[in-house]
């Protein structure tokens, strides 16, 4: 293999967001678009009238629904590595898409609503995720709402999904 594309694939990485509807995928996708520099303010799944859409959820039905319906691939790079962050759509009726682009990334990270736990969808998307062998990234969102006990959470993953949690920061 030419050095050039071995160095080019070396330093890309594909990550699939995954979990239930209204975990918080699109927002976290925000937000790391907004870290890795491709954009300079975070868009609102529900947004307002001063507040900026989101870059992932570009079809009208995605705006006015407030969902994504089909996966939606953007780029940032970030200390020498490009990113491709695929944001899916987390309802079941639109989970073929999401079951297709995890024949392709690197990783998976796998959003939690800190208020609600796991949730069935993310259930069923963890165990393909599990069955293909896809690493997997944990992120608990929304711990600035009402929520789940942090150590409870963490009870959660361990006996759901059978995961050993290892949290990286705490609330």
């Amino acid at each position: 293999m030419n050095g050039d594309i071995k160095n080019e694939i070396g330093s890309r990485r594909t990550l699939a967001i995954i979990s239930h509807p209204d975990a918080g995928k699109t927002t976290l996708t925000e937000k790391l678009l907004l870290y890795g520099g491709a954009i300079e303010l975070a868009g609102s799944v529900t947004a307002k009238k001063k507040q900026r859409e989101t870059s992932s959820d570009w079809m009208e039905l995605e705006k006015k629904r407030g969902i994504s319906i089909s996966s939606t691939v953007l780029q940032f790079e970030y200390r020498g590595f490009r990113f491709n962050l695929l944001d899916t759509p987390g309802h079941k009726d639109f989970s073929e898409d999401t079951y297709r682009v995890l024949t392709a990334v690197d990783a998976v990270i796998m959003v939690i609503d800190a208020g609600k736990g796991i949730e069935s969808q993310t259930i069923k998307l963890f165990e393909i995720c599990k069955k293909r062998g896809i690493p997997i990234f944990t992120f608990i969102n929304k711990l600035d709402r009402p929520a789940m006990p942090p150590l409870d959470l963490l009870d959660q993953i361990e006996k759901v999904l059978g995961m050993h949690a290892c949290p990286v920061c705490w609330p």
